[in-house]
């Protein structure tokens, strides 16, 4: 089931990757309704424990959620321009902190990490350069990807545990214990021996 699963994620994440502006749309809606669902099992919970201190900010959050949602669902393509705008300027941040901590510290890894810290500046510049229109194809792209490595992570994990099941099989029944050809014989006579004593009995 496993392997099954991971074989549909990675048959979606090649789809996302031809058609990104799709991709992008569907990532969208379902970020606005994971929003809205989870705006409003908060606000069920706020008021459910609503004579505790922070029900006043749970109510907040739950509100905040709920209208993030609302607008992500209305206007997916000016949410997936603003999602872009703020991972490009994510990768930005954290590619000049990576670099300038890998320049800073210099441990074993310094390769490494300034080839880490490199690749996030030039993508968000990247991102940036071509944006609003990189906002049709970064937020799907990165969705189909995630895809794609975690059905190839659950197809890895799936053959795996079944190739461990069968070899675990395999040693239970190599260890299950034979019965030796001389206790079956044994036993034969004694069961037959069985009825002939109780005859004889019978006769006495």
């Amino acid at each position: 089931m496993l392997a099954l699963l991971g074989v549909i994620l990675v048959i979606a994440g090649l789809v996302g990757l031809v058609y990104t502006g799709l991709a992008t749309l569907t990532s969208m809606f379902l970020f606005g309704w994971l929003l809205l669902i989870g705006g409003v099992v908060g606000l069920a919970q706020a008021v459910q424990a609503r004579k505790t201190n922070h029900f006043w900010l749970a109510v907040i959050v739950a509100a905040i959620n709920i209208a993030a949602g609302l607008v992500v669902l209305r206007r997916p393509e000016a949410s997936a321009e603003a999602l872009t705008m703020f991972a490009a300027l994510l990768f930005l941040t954290a590619g000049l902190f990576r670099l300038v901590g890998s320049l800073v510290v210099r441990g074993p890894n310094l390769g490494m990490s300034l080839v880490q810290g490199a690749f996030g500046v030039l993508l968000g510049i990247l991102v940036l350069w071509g944006w609003p229109g990189s906002s049709q194809y970064v937020i799907g792209a990165f969705f189909s990807l995630a895809l794609l490595f975690d059905g190839l992570s659950l197809i890895v994990l799936g053959t795996g545990a079944r190739r461990i099941l069968g070899l675990v099989r395999e040693d239970t029944v190599a260890a299950a214990p034979v019965p030796a050809s001389g206790a079956v014989d044994g036993a034969g006579e004694t069961a037959g021996k069985g009825p002939a004593t109780d005859q004889e009995r019978s006769h006495n």
